[in-house]
């Protein structure tokens, strides 16, 4: 078995209605993916001025308490279709129909519709628009989008809804910024389908990894390195979720993450954090790309965040 590009790409665009015309050229996603992976060229994107499309209704709080908004993130080559049945299914058990969608690029625009709701967890929907990208340039994406949204919405800490390569980033955000007091930090975050310790084929042979009696990964790629050493710095109030599919074929894979990479982070966190809750979805609805959708992880999520009692 070898890793399909193609059925990669499939799968990750399954169900998604778009126009291209309303998204960057496939040139523009990669030419800015990789000046945004590396520190020194990060400074041709903020060369260029930002524009703020502000569409979004501010409703004014319904009680005097702190907002802790519940923000979703989509991974490679996401969108917001790939949030899209969680949030509805949030505002379902929330019953509204508000909810603020954020779309920013990696010039540092940003685009915002919708409502930031007036309730103690607002939803927001993250959106990244050059969506072809790898962990550096999503942590480039969340350096820009957090304090932005906490400095124009005044909140201190944020509930994160992961979904693949945001899990890994969600971490490494937190741990960077965590002596910086005026950065948002987590207060819980629910992980899907997190690739944190490799890709399938991708530096992560199926089967071949195992997680040892001590509960640590036998072979640790370099960002898992970042996160081990850093872990000290992940806040011990924070509570996770981490939820991972396992479609049960000979590989112990979602098709796409192991289930040793996506349990690896238990090793890290557990230790570190408030709670740490782990969940194994079985069979076919435990595919990479289902997972999102899948009714049950949803359920799981919305309880976990508080958002359905």
């Amino acid at each position: 078995m070898f890793f399909n590009t193609k059925k990669y790409a499939e799968e990750a665009e399954k169900n998604r209605k778009k126009n291209l015309k309303q998204e960057p050229s496939l040139f523009n996603m990669i030419s800015l993916g990789l000046l945004a992976s590396f520190p020194p060229t990060r400074l041709f994107l903020r060369l260029h001025k930002r524009h703020i499309d502000d569409q979004a209704i501010i409703e004014e709080k319904t009680g005097d308490f702190e907002q802790i908004p519940v923000i979703y993130f989509h991974g490679f080559r996401g969108g917001d279709y790939t949030t899209k049945v969680m949030i509805d299914q949030a505002l379902k058990d929330k019953k509204t129909d508000k909810f603020l969608k954020v779309t920013l690029d990696l010039l540092g625009n940003f685009k915002l519709e919708g409502t930031w709701t007036g309730d103690k967890n607002p939803i927001v929907q993250v959106v990244f628009r050059q969506r072809i990208i790898g962990i550096y340039g999503i942590d480039y994406y969340m350096r820009m989008l957090l304090p932005f949204l906490s400095k124009k919405y005044h909140f201190k800490t944020y509930t994160a809804i992961s979904h693949s390569l945001s899990c890994p980033c969600v971490v490494r955000t937190e741990m960077r910024y965590a002596k910086q007091k005026k950065f948002p930090h987590l207060d819980k975050c629910a992980f899907i389908a997190g690739p944190f310790n490799g890709v399938t084929y991708l530096g992560d042979i199926p089967n071949v990894n195992i997680i040892t009696e001590k509960g640590r990964p036998s072979l640790m790629n370099p960002h898992y390195l970042y996160l081990l050493l850093n872990k000290r710095r992940f806040n011990p109030n924070i509570s996770v979720l981490n939820i991972y599919g396992n479609v049960l074929d000979d590989t112990n894979t979602d098709k796409f993450i192991s289930v040793v990479s996506a349990k690896s982070i238990r090793y890290i966190l557990a230790p570190q954090s408030h709670s740490f809750r782990e969940v194994e979805i079985r069979g076919e609805n435990a595919e990479h790309s289902w997972m999102h959708d899948n009714p049950l992880v949803i359920d799981i999520i919305n309880k976990f965040t508080g958002i359905k009692n």
